[in-house]
């Protein structure tokens, strides 16, 4: 299906590898290494309605959104790593293939664009389509889980089975790889943001205080643990009084933002789990003997390898640079255009 789409350059290889994400958008550039790396955010506003006049892109969006106007829309157009959006996200990808960075480096780039794994044809069609609108002279597909543990370092190839668990911003992708195909795969709905809209929501049930996302994702990256009894850190905010609507600040310690998270942080563990019983037993057993790797941001959560060590009852690495490490992948892809044919996606 969407066959007539499918890039001309796979055999030959790939100029750059975008990576997606709910959070930020990556691109990196074949033998240069990460050359964009902005939020993927769009400000707008709306003259008239279905008209969308677009303000700001990326780290520029961010700013507007810190000083947001009634008249002016912030959204991420990517949402748990698809096209939400397809407008703005064409736009954004618009702005991002014509930056500096990549125009520099090629006026009509070959792209490789990762996707979370079991995407729709139609959410295919639509990353094809932004993509060849912003400029793209072809474009290929890889899932996001085979390019996070590519830059893990993991080996793919082997006809031994490895583990990836790939903690991003809108999904945590738990699989399985071996000779270069993902034998299990389980995407789940708990990730960074639905971590930072947990401990906003405890805040305000518990604490009787609403606070940002922003200050949530602040406290889970200053002080949050996977283990809440664990060396206990204490932090200020500040937020609004449930009841009386007013400023106040409060101490909060790591305790609570572990509490906050835990039922996030149970639903990765509870996807490991259901990955090894769905797993054939000889790739088990090779799981056993290797481990599992952690990848992406949430994967620098405090003590989360040793949470889920301890209750999976495997080794956990923590891949170097986790929050990278999809971008690692794809500038590995961009070099080994073999590899690239052996995964790349159908659609």
């Amino acid at each position: 299906m969407f066959s007539w789409l499918k890039g001309s350059g796979s055999t030959s290889g790939a100029d750059i590898y975008v990576d997606l994400g709910t959070a930020n958008t990556l691109i990196s550039a074949r033998g240069t290494g990460v050359i964009l790396n902005e939020p993927s955010l769009v400000s707008y506003t709306e003259p008239r309605a279905g008209q969308k006049k677009i303000l700001a892109v990326g780290h520029a969006a961010f700013k507007v959104r810190e000083k947001t106007t009634g008249n002016v829309t912030t959204i991420k157009p990517i949402r748990d790593g698809v096209i939400a959006d397809f407008d703005l996200a064409q736009e954004m990808l618009r702005f991002f293939l014509s930056s500096k960075q990549v125009k520099g480096a090629f006026s009509r780039p070959r792209v490789v664009v990762s996707l979370p794994y079991g995407v729709t044809e139609v959410e295919k069609k639509a990353v094809v389509e932004a993509c060849r609108s912003a400029g793209a002279k072809s474009v290929m597909l890889i899932d996001e889980p085979m390019a996070a543990a590519i830059g893990a370092g993991l080996p793919v190839q082997s006809a031994k089975g490895c583990m990836i668990v790939d903690i991003g911003g809108g999904t945590t992708e738990v699989a399985v790889i071996a000779l270069s195909d993902i034998v299990y795969c389980e995407a789940i709905r708990c990730a960074g943001h639905k971590i930072d809209e947990s401990i906003a929501s405890y805040f305000k049930k518990v604490k009787k205080i609403i606070i940002s996302e922003l200050v949530a994702e602040e406290l889970k990256i200053s002080i949050g643990t996977a283990v809440s009894k664990k060396d206990i850190r204490q932090s200020q905010i500040q937020g609004r009084d449930v009841d009386t609507g007013m400023q106040k600040t409060i101490d909060v310690s790591s305790e609570d933002v572990g509490l906050a998270m835990n039922d996030c942080i149970q639903e990765i563990i509870n996807a490991i789990h259901r990955a090894l019983e769905q797993t054939p037993p000889e790739l088990v057993s090779d799981i056993i003997e290797s481990g599992l790797v952690l990848a992406g941001g949430g994967a620098l959560i405090r003590n989360l390898d040793l949470r889920i060590q301890n209750e999976v009852r495997l080794n956990v690495k923590i891949a170097d640079n986790p929050l990278v490490a999809l971008a690692k992948g794809g500038e590995k892809v961009l070099e080994d255009p073999a590899l690239l044919e052996k995964i790349q996606l159908e659609f």
